[in-house]
């Protein structure tokens, strides 16, 4: 439902300078304003307290008249919507989009240009856009510069990351805003490339608290054609200002009117499950353009890939010391290769037999020897297997045994040749039956200068996924951007990485333990996140006693992330041995399910905890997660959520009495009890700990 109410403008020959408009619970404020220079400004508060101060708004245009001052109010029109859609793949069956829009019309008389700012406010936050209309005066145009900002109002807690322009991979840090500076951290664990030029720049979407336990998240929603946005920062007053990553010379944006910039959002809420919940930034972005939606399929899947991290096979088939320049033909096998018709074939079987939709193989096509640091163009070709791995006896296979084989196309970066195959890829999967492939961005832009956050790669990530759209496939990208609620407008989006993954803890210092408590506040709010979880031998010696790096979490919060961590793609990333060696605990990932009726965020609280339940789109059955960062922790929660006089049996995976992430990751207990909807569950959370459980209904 959409209604349309005019504001009347011309007051005795006077335009008015000032408008507000409220959530549709009138718990979120915002106020526009333009200042005697004609500079747009805007201000938000909620429940009559300000989260945002006044803060300015505008664009610097390239080699010609900026769009930040001289500017008069022509109009303003405010819109009401309050409407409901379905997600094809999601958290829950039906999405409620209700929001209050103002439209407000400027323009510059000494230019006779024109620039639309939209405002919709929600109940938990308030977007804007910026909007380039048809005009004579404004055609063809280079954004250089983009200045909204984002003055807060005092030293917040913070969870920030570093603004690296091609690299989300990094732990987040907890401080207070006033202490943000990222020479202060490691910027050497890890790939990332390190593009950081101002130690005072993060990346969005930024979290943060106040001292009076207002929680607040500013990020961006449908970038599309446009480059990512990083925040500069300013310790000392509390200012945030965007930063649009660049591309090679420098420019932020080409555009041509009409076009619009990305949404920009503030969620601000005085609960935090209120904004962990949020689906603001997917209300902010298109519905979806593909008419026929039926190949859409949630996923769960296993594969080759945890053992190359470990150190027991690697994606080359050769080795580099004798690959360089090498056919195909002429390589010399290294004995380590994973990606085998033998071994692949051992995961289908896997697979068959414990219930698994796919198989993904990394490492399966010539390439890997001389694909990382050489930045070669055109190392892969995405069709040319291994002489060790047969395309149509892994499918025929994979085939009798009712396995999906998952693709996977690593670009190492270089995008212009993953394009120029793409449709050779495309029809190769499509020969072959695969519905879905992970693409990889490791390494530097070809050609030299572009930045994975740039406006080049984001309209590279966009057309990947509009073009296996066409082929009627899905895709999963890892080091791309991070989403920005695209997969509304394209569903076979499936996933992303686009954050620091589970593999991190197989061979660095790892992620922290309130790495997984943080993800769902950020990184998550902009669409589902292929974090592969499911590790079960959670120290690397296991593999190599010299090894110390271990996963920083118990077992049990391994299955619990499948619940807490939503994504309608998830893996089951450890080994089939490992997983053998633990077939109770496999159990929990076996049953649980992807794509969901309804979820129900019962605790939340930013670098601290989580806790959620979530509904089975297809059965009855309930699930509930609930993780920890480094401290244990003890809570009861309700179970409300269950059907009201329906009995149901509960399995509960849990940490044991002397389980500890780092001391005795390994130990968990497993009981199961008759619960009812009037019923309560104490949740004893060991440090870097969690509990699972699955909720089945009996007759």
């Amino acid at each position: 439902m959409r209604i349309f109410i005019l504001v009347l403008l011309l007051m005795n020959g006077i335009f008015v300078q000032s408008q507000s408009i409220q959530s549709p619970s009138n718990n979120v404020s915002l106020t526009f304003k333009l200042n005697d220079s004609g500079r747009p400004f805007y201000s938000v508060s909620y429940k009559a307290n300000p989260i945002v101060n006044p803060s300015f708004l505008g664009i610097d245009l390239k080699e010609t008249d900026d769009l930040d001052a001289n500017f008069r109010i022509d109009s303003v029109g405010n819109f009401k919507v309050n409407q409901t859609w379905k997600p094809v793949l999601g958290e829950q069956s039906t999405i409620k989009n209700h929001y209050n829009e103002m439209i407000v019309a400027l323009s510059q008389p000494s230019t006779k240009r024109k620039l639309n700012i939209i405002f919709r406010v929600f109940d938990e936050g308030v977007a804007f856009r910026y909007e380039f209309p048809r005009q004579e005066k404004l055609n063809y145009f280079i954004i250089s510069d983009e200045k909204s900002e984002f003055n807060l109002t005092g030293d917040h807690k913070t969870f920030w990351i570093p603004g690296d322009y091609d690299s989300q991979e990094y732990a987040y840090n907890e401080t207070k805003f006033s202490e943000v500076n990222v020479e202060k951290i490691d910027m050497n664990n890890g790939i990332g490339l390190k593009t950081i030029k101002d130690k005072y720049r993060v990346q969005s979407p930024l979290m943060m608290k106040t001292a009076s336990g207002i929680y607040l998240n500013i990020f961006e929603a449908a970038v599309v054609n446009y480059p990512v946005m990083h925040l500069d920062l300013i310790p000392t007053t509390y200012k945030l200002t965007s930063h649009l990553v660049p591309n090679a010379i420098g420019d932020k944006a080409y555009l041509q009117a009409p076009c619009v910039s990305p949404w920009r959002t503030i969620m601000v809420s005085d609960d935090a499950r209120d904004i962990v919940s949020s689906k603001m930034i997917l209300n902010l972005n298109e519905p979806s353009k593909i008419e026929d939606t039926s190949f859409i399929k949630p996923m769960k899947y296993v594969g080759i890939w945890w053992e190359m991290h470990v150190g027991k096979s690697t994606w080359d088939y050769a080795g580099s010391q004798n690959a360089q320049n090498a056919a195909a033909k002429d390589l010399v096998p290294s004995g380590k290769h994973g990606a085998t018709t033998a071994n692949t074939k051992r995961y289908i079987d896997f697979a068959a037999k414990h219930g698994f939709d796919g198989v993904l193989v990394e490492g399966w096509n010539v390439g890997w020897e001389d694909w990382f640091g050489n930045w070669k163009e055109d190392v892969f070709d995405f069709v040319t297997p291994y002489p060790d791995f047969n395309l149509k006896e892994v499918n025929d296979y994979a085939k009798s045994k009712g396995v999906k084989m998952i693709m996977h196309h690593e670009t190492s970066s270089s995008v212009a040749n993953y394009e120029r195959h793409l449709d050779r890829a495309l029809n190769l999967m499509k020969d072959y039956g695969y519905p879905a492939a992970k693409s990889g961005y490791v390494g530097r832009i070809i050609p030299r200068g572009e930045f994975h956050d740039g406006q080049t790669m984001v309209n590279h990530y966009n057309f990947v996924a509009r073009r296996f759209a066409d082929y009627k496939m899905m895709v999963n990208s890892h080091e791309s951007s991070r989403p920005t609620g695209y997969s509304r407008t394209y569903p076979n989006y499936i996933a992303a990485e686009a954050a620091r993954g589970n593999e991190f803890n197989a061979w660095s210092n790892g992620n922290p333990p309130m790495h997984e408590t943080i993800l769902p506040f950020t990184r998550q709010l902009g669409g589902p996140m292929d974090y592969t979880p499911g590790i079960f031998e959670i120290k690397m010696s296991i593999y190599d006693p010299t090894k110390k790096e271990q996963v920083h979490t118990t077992l049990a919060k391994q299955l619990a992330l499948y619940v807490t961590m939503y994504s309608p793609l998830q893996m089951a990333a450890d080994l089939p041995e490992n997983y053998e060696k633990y077939p109770d605990a496999f159990q929990f990932i076996k049953d649980v399910a992807v794509d969901w009726q309804e979820s129900k965020y019962l605790e939340a609280e930013p670098g601290d905890y989580l806790t959620v339940a979530r509904k089975d789109k297809k059965s009855e059955n309930w699930f509930v997660g609930a993780i920890t960062d480094e401290n244990a922790r003890k809570s009861k929660i309700s179970l409300d959520f269950l059907t009201p006089g329906q009995k149901y049996k509960a399995t509960i995976y849990q940490d044991s009495k002397t389980a500890d992430w780092k001391e005795n990751p390994i130990s968990y207990e497993i009981k199961t009890q008759t619960v009812t909807y009037k019923d309560f569950i104490q949740l004893n959370l060991a440090k870097g700990g969690g509990t699972a459980i699955s909720f089945v209904p009996l007759n």
